[in-house]
C-alpha cells in the first residue's frame, strides 16, 4: 500500500527563536510512521508565511490525501481559515488541530462552517473537547498534544526547595509579573529563595519584568528562550514549576513539567483544569490571586502539601501523553 501524504499547515519557526509549535514536531513523528508529509510554513514575516501557506494547498492539494492545519485563536487564526476555505474548494480533506486558550470565541456563526466542514477537529484537551461538542459539532476526536517520555527524566524530589522554574513567552496574557511578585514574598522568608524565567520576549513584557528585577534587587534569572535539553537541565535545579497564565489550553511546557518530577503550581484557567486534579498532581490558584497564589507556595514549602506524592501522581497521569500511547490514535485516523 502506498504511504498516505499529508499537508501540514501551521506555524514551524522554531529555527527563528520562538518556541516549538505542533508544526515543529508533529511532521516529524508522522513521517517516521511512514507518512510522507509537506509541511508549511517557516517564514517569519506573517504575510509571507501566510501567502506561502496558500500556495502550497493550491500545490498540494491534489498530491496529498490530508491537510492537517493548527488553528490558533489571535491573528494566526486567519491562515488556518482561509486553508481550510481552499482546502474544501479544492476537494481535499482537512483537519483541524485546535490550540489557544480562546479559541471557542471563533465558534460563532461567521467561522462556524470552517469547523463543520472540517473532516476532524482534533481536540488536543478535555477542555476543548467540551467546548467545541456543545456546540453541537460531531466531528470533534480526543488526541492529546504528545510528548517523548522517555527523553524526560523524572526527579523525585523529598525536600523542596523555593527555587521556582516559569517557562513561557513573555506577554501580558501569561502574567510573568505575578511570578515576580510571588518571590517578593519568598525572599522575606527564604534566604535561599530563587527564580529562573525561561521564554523570548513577545510584547515587551520582558523589560518591565527585568526593570522591576533591578530595582527591587531581586534574585532572578532570565535566560531567554532555551532549547528543551538546556530548560530541562536548568529544571534539575529547581523544585517548582510556576505557571501564571490568565489565558490557557493545555501548554506543553506544564505536560513536560510533571513528566520531569516539578512540583506544579498553575493559574485555574482555561484548560488547566481538565489536565490538573488540585492537590493531587498539581496545586491550583485563582488566576492573578498573589495571596491565592502566595498561602499554597508556602504550604507546599512547609510540607502542609506532599510535594513528591503530587510529583508522582502527575508522572503517572502524562504516561497517556506519551507518543508511543498517541500515535495509534493518529494512526487510525489517518489510514
Amino acid at each position: 500500500m502506498a504511504a498516505k501524504k499529508i499537508l501540514y499547515i501551521g506555524n514551524k519557526l522554531a529555527n527563528t527563536g520562538r518556541t516549538p509549535t505542533s508544526a515543529d514536531i508533529l511532521p516529524g513523528l508522522l513521517e517516521k510512521e511512514g507518512y510522507v508529509v509537506y509541511s508549511f510554513s517557516a517564514k517569519e514575516n506573517k504575510i509571507l508565511r501566510l501567502l506561502e501557506m496558500l500556495r502550497s494547498v493550491l500545490l498540494f492539494s491534489d498530491k496529498v490525501d490530508w491537510i492537517i492545519i493548527d488553528v490558533y485563536s489571535t491573528q494566526n487564526f486567519w491562515y488556518a481559515y482561509l486553508c481550510g476555505k481552499l482546502s474544501k474548494t479544492k476537494g481535499v480533506h482537512y483537519i483541524n488541530i485546535l490550540h489557544g486558550g480562546n479559541l471557542e470565541k471563533r465558534l460563532r456563526k461567521k467561522f462556524f462552517s470552517f469547523f463543520r466542514n472540517a473532516k476532524y477537529n482534533i481536540a488536543p484537551s478535555e477542555f476543548f473537547y467540551s467546548k467545541f461538542s456543545a456546540v453541537g459539532l460531531t466531528n470533534l476526536k480526543f488526541i492529546p498534544n504528545s510528548i517523548k517520555l522517555d527523553e524526560y527524566n523524572f526527579k523525585e524530589r523529598f525536600q523542596v526547595s523555593p527555587k521556582i522554574i516559569w517557562v513561557r513567552a513573555f506577554a501580558e496574557i501569561y502574567n510573568p509579573m505575578l511570578a515576580i511578585q510571588l518571590l517578593e514574598l519568598l525572599v522575606q522568608k527564604y534566604a535561599n529563595a530563587a527564580l529562573y524565567m525561561v521564554g523570548p520576549d513577545k510584547d515587551g513584557s520582558m523589560l518591565k519584568c527585568k526593570n522591576y528585577a533591578e530595582m527591587n534587587k531581586l534574585p532572578i534569572t532570565f535566560t531567554g528562550k532555551l532549547d528543551k535539553k538546556q530548560w530541562h537541565k536548568l529544571a534539575g535545579d529547581c523544585d517548582i514549576f510556576l505557571n501564571t497564565s490568565t489565558i490557557d489550553n493545555t501548554p506543553v511546557s506544564i505536560v513536560e513539567a510533571m513528566a520531569l518530577g516539578l512540583p506544579l503550581l498553575s493559574s485555574k484557567v482555561g484548560g488547566i483544569p481538565y489536565l490538573i486534579e488540585d492537590g493531587k498532581d498539581g496545586i491550583l490558584f485563582e488566576s492573578n490571586n498573589l495571596n491565592d497564589l502566595a498561602n499554597k507556595t508556602f504550604k507546599l514549602l512547609d510540607k502542609q502539601l506532599d510535594a513528591n506524592s503530587i510529583a508522582k501522581n502527575a508522572r503517572k497521569k502524562v504516561e497517556k501523553f506519551d507518543w508511543e500511547n498517541v500515535k495509534g490514535q493518529w494512526n487510525d485516523l489517518l489510514t
